[in-house]
């Protein structure tokens, strides 16, 4: 029988406590590539010995979401949508609409260009100081975007991603409440995580740079802008952030 222990609690594990606990023993490793090549190991158990396929050549989850050719087709649900609607509510006309169907690493590379094509920048003047300003700073989009993708629950929510920008705000929903010791309370200030291999991916892929700052640098990055401070709601299965366009 396997017992965890969340916070002050213990209990028995469920299903997904196992899940997490699996993951957690076998987290990728990221080989300096001159080493792998030196190695000389053929595809296959170079995949495997970074759990991206199992021994016997099958796709991992892992695999199929970082480097997969179609990771949707296995897993519903994992990818982006993204809808710009020229107005501030849902009635306005839809002026893009976009799925992002890539593995991860094909998503971020999609991601960046979309979100900077959408960002409008104005001159603001300060006596005869002219600067530059953003009416949404790309860094917070950008960690917003990519701690979705990395904390989103796969497993059992068919939902995507979704990026809805209006006028006036940007709307990034995701299905997964909080998990293990965060909650709707303290999620801003205690970090745990669903995927774990998953994350330690992206931070070795160089997607994340270190884990528990995301909010963090997404309120100041948004402070420093201009921006009024991000609108976050968490409840039992999902998670959203509301950025307004800087006045």
């Amino acid at each position: 029988m396997i017992w965890v222990r969340p916070g002050p609690t213990t209990r028995r594990a469920g299903r997904e406590d196992e899940r997490v606990l699996f993951q957690r023993s076998y987290l990728p490793a990221m080989v300096d590539p001159e080493v792998i090549e030196e190695n000389g190991r053929p595809l296959d158990v170079q995949l495997s010995s970074c759990h991206l396929a199992t021994p016997d050549g099958v796709p991992t989850a892992l695999g199929l979401l970082a480097v997969g050719l179609a990771p949707a087709r296995c897993i519903p649900g994992a990818y982006v949508q993204f809808v710009r609607y020229g107005g501030v509510d849902l009635d306005a006309p839809i002026a893009d609409e976009q799925e992002l169907r890539q593995n991860l690493i094909g998503t971020a590379a999609r991601l960046e260009p979309l979100l900077r094509s959408n960002v409008r920048t104005r001159i603001v003047g300060d006596g005869f100081r002219e600067t530059s300003r953003p009416d949404y700073p790309l860094e917070a989009l950008r960690e917003i975007c990519m701690n979705a993708l990395m904390h989103r629950n796969y497993e059992t929510s068919y939902a995507p991603t979704r990026i809805v920008w209006f006028d006036d705000r940007i709307e990034v929903t995701n299905p997964g409440g909080p998990f293990g010791q965060v909650r709707d309370d303290n999620f801003d200030l205690v970090t745990d995580y669903r995927n774990p291999s998953l994350a330690a991916a992206l931070k070795g892929l160089g997607y994340v740079n270190r884990f528990g700052r995301g909010i963090g640098r997404v309120r100041a990055a948004l402070e420093r802008n201009g921006n009024p401070p991000a609108e976050f709601k968490v409840d039992h299965s999902s998670w959203a952030v509301t950025l307004r366009r800087a006045t």
